[in-house]
């Protein structure tokens, strides 16, 4: 994975996007590929998947097919898995097929390229616009202390007001997936019998609980009421990935309720976390299969760091260092989820990389005079770090925890 030199960042609105878990590529994508399909075809009363390389072999440990329907509602949609097709544009390809009493009436092949986005062959659904023009923190920082802007400013002022109502409803389906993940009960889907725990962990009080328990068990249960929702297939916002949506989550939400923010003001954090995950992005990888875990869930705990320390007032050095820190102790996180589903480890790790974006804030507050590394520096290292990762780490089920087998 060679980074060219980048000649910008694209919008915030690329990096925080609404859709069904469990994964970016295999369900974000195909649904967005659907309502496009849909829209194109308001008069077909039946539809047709079919799914090609990665999204059909692990497709169904990922709900590809349970997304499908469920984005074409109550029209019928039959979904076909082909396995046996090399000869693919893209390992995440599939076709669309409409049909008007019983005819064939469109057909297009949609490309599923990682981060919820696709693009169709012959049509302009291709790379997002730079609206950005800087591309590392130390400019970024440069240009706010000349201009005397915090980052969710230098956001606003380079993206314009849509950024805001954007931002409004990220938060808005944040909150949504916290509340439905505490008040769901049952079974994940996916074959692992993997049982909900967000709701215990909110209810289940410890005996002469501390307060610092209490933080912990709350902040967990968030992370886990938004990683379950994850897992079974509902709404979220990837930040930046689905599955490391429940970090960022957990550490506002918690935050919001304990101390009283308002939503304007989380959504200022929400830009300044943004703005980290941006630079992760540009200059490295959120990819779990380019980088292991470390670029996803290693990514959430630098933007929910970053966001907490601007949502405590921290100036712009005690942000960059929050986020460093939390990239720092990730390096090296592999990418080995069992059976493919976004679950073991993937839900507990939320919780505790949220817990760790809480530390590196309060570390920061105190320590930031004292650094030697840059976020810049630990950026680029991480993204070396991915690329050294044997592949089997970050490739679903070929090393590591995926290897285990725990349906016996």
């Amino acid at each position: 994975m060679d980074k060219k030199q980048p000649k910008g960042m694209e919008s915030l609105t690329e990096l925080y996007r609404s859709g069904r878990g469990p994964s970016s590529s295999h369900t974000m994508g195909p649904e967005r590929a659907c309502k496009l399909f849909m829209g194109k075809n308001p008069t077909a009363d039946s539809f047709k998947a079919v799914l090609f390389g990665s999204l059909a072999k692990t497709g169904r440990g990922h709900g590809t097919d349970r997304v499908i329907k469920k984005t074409f509602a109550e029209i019928p949609c039959d979904v076909v898995f082909d396995t046996e097709k090399t000869d693919l544009p893209h390992p995440n390809t599939m076709e669309l097929l409409a049909f008007s009493d019983g005819k064939e009436v469109d057909r297009i092949t949609v490309l599923s390229v990682g981060g919820g986005r696709i693009t169709v062959p012959g049509e302009s659904l291709g790379t997002a616009p730079t609206v950005y023009s800087h591309t590392s923190f130390e400019e970024i920082a440069d240009y706010c202390r000349e201009n005397d802007l915090r980052l969710w400013e230098y956001a606003l002022e380079t993206e314009g007001p849509a950024l805001e109502i954007h931002m409004e409803q990220v938060w808005e389906t944040m909150k949504k997936s916290v509340r439905k993940g505490l008040l769901a009960e049952g079974i994940l889907p996916g074959g692992l019998e993997v049982q909900r725990k967000a709701k215990t962990l909110f209810s289940a009080q410890h005996i002469d609980e501390s307060a610092e328990t209490r933080e912990n068990r709350m902040v967990c249960a968030y992370a886990f009421a938004v990683s379950e929702q994850n897992a079974a297939g509902e709404t979220i916002v990837t930040a930046p990935t689905c599955g490391a949506s429940g970090v960022l989550p957990a550490v506002l939400y918690y935050q919001q309720k304990k101390r009283g923010y308002s939503d304007a003001e989380i959504i200022r954090a929400l830009m300044t976390g943004g703005i980290i995950g941006n630079l992760i992005k540009t200059n490295a990888s959120i990819s779990g299969a380019e980088c292991g875990c470390q670029a996803e869930i290693g990514s959430a705990c630098a933007m929910a760091a970053a966001a907490l320390a601007e949502l405590f007032g921290l100036d712009l050095d005690k942000i960059e260092y929050a986020a460093e820190i939390a990239i720092e102790h990730h390096l090296g996180l592999t990418c080995d989820p069992i059976c493919g589903l976004v679950q073991i480890p993937c839900i507990e790790r939320n919780a505790v990389a949220a817990m760790r974006a809480i530390n590196a804030v309060s570390l920061s507050s105190f320590l930031a005079d004292t650094r030697k590394l840059t976020l810049d520096e630990v950026i680029r290292t991480m993204g070396e770090t991915g690329r050294d990762i044997h592949h089997a780490y970050r490739e679903t089920s070929e090393g590591g925890l995926a290897k285990i087998d725990v349906t016996d």
